[in-house]
This record gives C-alpha cells, sequence and structure tokens, in this order.
C-alpha cells in the first residue's frame, strides 16, 4: 500500500479540474479585472503567450504561465499612492504592473511527475503548480462550452488546457490515505512542529493602510494578516479570500480606515453605511477626487442591492466558522457574486491533532488555521506547507 502510494502521480489529483482561464500578460489590469468579474473563479492565470494574436509563439518558448491574478491583486495595486490619485489610469497598465516577478513562484509540472516531486516543489516554495490537463472523451464538448462562455479569456495552450495542483488538493489527497501515516494523525500540531511564529500581524487601531504589503505578502503566501490588540490578544484577521469577494474600490477603505474598521467593512454582507461614509469624508480630506467618483459612483450601487443580497446570503449561513454561497450581485456591487465569506477567523488549540486542523482547514477551505491559546492570545499560525513538511519527513521512513 504504501509502495504503491509513493508512485502516484500529479495525474491522479488532476481528474476533474477545470481548465485554467487565461489572459496574455499583454493585456491590461482593467482587462484581468473585467474577466475576474465576469468569472465563477477567484483567479485568472496569466500567460506569456497570446494565442488569439499568434499561434507561433509556442515554438518560441514563451507559452508558459507566469503566474496567477485575483482581485487582491488589483486591489493593493491600486492602493500605491500614485495609483490612488488616479485609479482610471492605474488600471490601463499593462500587467506586468501587477504580477510578482518571483519566477520561481509557478513550476510547470508534467502529468507523469510524481506527488514526491509536487510536495517537494510546494516546500521550496512553489506557489503555484500548473498541470496539462490529460485528453479524454468528454473534455472536447466540455472545452467548447466553456470557451464559448468565456470568450475574453483562453482555455487553450496550443491544443492543451492546463489546470492548477495546490497545497488543498495535495493535503485532501493525502487525507484520503491518512491511515498510512500512523500515528501522525492522531499527535498534537504542537508537539509535531507545525506550528509557525512566524506571523503576518497588524494592531487594531493601525491604519489598515499599513498592512497592503502584509495583505500582498499573505495572498503569495496564502496565509492572511491577524488583528491583534496591544496585549497580543487575537481579534480577527484581514483575510485575501474575503477580500477577493470585494470590488477594487475597497482600495478606497484601505487607504482611509484602521484595520479593525477594514475588518468591519469587508464583512459577509457588505460594509456598514457609517464606515462608507466616514471613507468618502477621508478621501475627500485627502483629495482623492478621482477615487472618491468611482467609490461614490460603486458604493451607491452597492447599497441599492444590499437588502436582496443579505436575505439570499442569511439562509445559507451556518451560526459558527463558515463559507456561505450567496445569491448573485450585480457586478457593480462591492462584493462579489463568486463566494462569500465572514471575515471571522478559522482558528484551533496547540493541543489540536493534526487530522482535525487537516478536516477543519479542508471545510472552511483555508490553507491555515491561526493557533490561540483558552485567552485568545495568539500563538501562531499552522499552514498547509508545513503540515506537507511533516508527512514528507514521514514518507521518508516508508
Amino acid at each position: 500500500m504504501a509502495v504503491s502510494f509513493l508512485k502516484r502521480e500529479v495525474s491522479d489529483l488532476c481528474l476533474g479540474k477545470p481548465p485554467l482561464r487565461s489572459l496574455s500578460a499583454a493585456a491590461t489590469v482593467a482587462d484581468a479585472l473585467a474577466a475576474l468579474k465576469s468569472s465563477d473563479d477567484s483567479f485568472i492565470s496569466v500567460w506569456g503567450c497570446d494565442h488569439r494574436e499568434n499561434e507561433e509563439e509556442v515554438k518560441g518558448g514563451r507559452c508558459r504561465c507566469l503566474g496567477k491574478l485575483c482581485t487582491v491583486d488589483v486591489i493593493c495595486y491600486l492602493c500605491r499612492e500614485d495609483n490612488l490619485l488616479s485609479p482610471s489610469s492605474a488600471l490601463n497598465q499593462p500587467l506586468s504592473s501587477v504580477l510578482t516577478k518571483d519566477p520561481s513562484l509557478v513550476v510547470h509540472l508534467q502529468p507523469s511527475s510524481s506527488l514526491l516531486e509536487a510536495i517537494d516543489l510546494i516546500l521550496q516554495g512553489a506557489q503555484n503548480l500548473v498541470v496539462p490537463i490529460l485528453p479524454t472523451k468528454r473534455s472536447g464538448v466540455s472545452r467548447r462550452k466553456q470557451h464559448q462562455r468565456a470568450s475574453s479569456t483562453i482555455n487553450s495552450h496550443n491544443g492543451r488546457e492546463f489546470c492548477w495542483l495546490t497545497q488543498e488538493d495535495v493535503i485532501r489527497f493525502l487525507l484520503g490515505s491518512i491511515g498510512l501515516f500512523t500515528p501522525l494523525p492522531a499527535l498534537s500540531i504542537d508537539s509535531l512542529g507545525i506550528i509557525s511564529s512566524d506571523v503576518l500581524a497588524i494592531d487594531y487601531y493601525s491604519p489598515a493602510s499599513s498592512a497592503v504589503g502584509a495583505i500582498s505578502k499573505s495572498l503569495t503566501q496564502q496565509t492572511s494578516v491577524a488583528i491583534v490588540d496591544s496585549d497580543g490578544t487575537f481579534i480577527g484577521e484581514i483575510s485575501p479570500f474575503t477580500l477577493a469577494c470585494c470590488d477594487e474600490t475597497v482600495a478606497a477603505a484601505i487607504a482611509t480606515l484602521s484595520a479593525g474598521d477594514l475588518m468591519a467593512y469587508i464583512d459577509c454582507g457588505g460594509p456598514p453605511e457609517d464606515l462608507v461614509r466616514v471613507v468618502k469624508a477621508r478621501l475627500k480630506e485627502k483629495n482623492l477626487e478621482k477615487m472618491l467618483q468611482e467609490f461614490t459612483v460603486l458604493s451607491s450601487l452597492m447599497g441599492d442591492n444590499t437588502s436582496a443580497s443579505s436575505s439570499s446570503s442569511s439562509d445559507e449561513e451556518s451560526p459558527t466558522r463558515t463559507l456561505t454561497r450567496s445569491g448573485r450581485y450585480t457586478r457593480s456591487s462591492s462584493y462579489s457574486a463568486r463566494m462569500v465569506r465572514k471575515a471571522e477567523a478559522i482558528v484551533c488549540h496547540p493541543k489540536s491533532s493534526l487530522v482535525a486542523v487537516m478536516i477543519q482547514a479542508i471545510a472552511h477551505r483555508v490553507n491555515y488555521l491561526w493557533v490561540i491559546e483558552d485567552d485568545c492570545s495568539l500563538v501562531g499560525i499552522a499552514t498547509f506547507s508545513n503540515m506537507l513538511k511533516v508527512f514528507r519527513e514521514h514518507l521518508e521512513t516508508m
């Protein structure tokens, strides 16, 4: 059993995964934002080729994924001082203005690559593994339907489709064979050394703008930014996952609110009206007239849809830390149709078992859990990458 597990290929983990929607690196930030708003996906991949313009680019070796982009990338980009002054001009810049410059974050893998190779690449810092989708009899129909539905983006590159292989995919796969790793699953994350004290954090009363760098870093690391008080008590988080459900004008809220107020602003159901008024007043004080104009238009449209969207999501909310599907908002609304998540953070205790933490993280579709003591003091963070490190070490002994 253990021998067959070690021989598993990454193609086994990619079965049924949808093809990547992609844009050329020559596209603008506005193009990417439009593609994200018209999609149910949180991310869009960016490639060094554009087959709509030149099929011969593949022969030049340019047909490679350069990275992935989500609304949070655009929000952090718009939070730059010069972009706040002229958001429209910023959106017309090429995607190279937004993409992370580190090429090691994206790695292409062949379907025949081993699961161990994928885990090693993740532990070496790769955040995005790109794998060709093996063709099936039904895949041609699927491709045609998806292409018709998303004409602004490309699914196929030189006749091949690709998918992301994520940390969550690997953890899910390991969980399906968790019995092979006995006694690891029953041990506490504390005893296994999975808890990291190196966390991204900001004080509750600090300006949210001071967390832009941390938000961008947490997006790359697939974690989050903790909000704590002066005593180190964990209060909540600024989650890239939650921000990805917001409109790009949340950049105005980041530029004007405290970290604590931002947490309330991006919470499920839309921002409180009093905070919307605060953002407008502070934009005016800072002479950010162009951002104020865009924020005013979109926030007024958002207000027209708040009651309808709140009622559609409230029926499905769980009383505790859950992800909720909501009814579709209009695309001008500040809160996306893809998925709305409550800002309440997902936490565990240092003595929680490894398998319990894995299940909890997967259930809430996050790559990490905040680790807190009984008095809510922040201990650290337990991430999928740290869990994979423990599993990888155990595999050495199999």
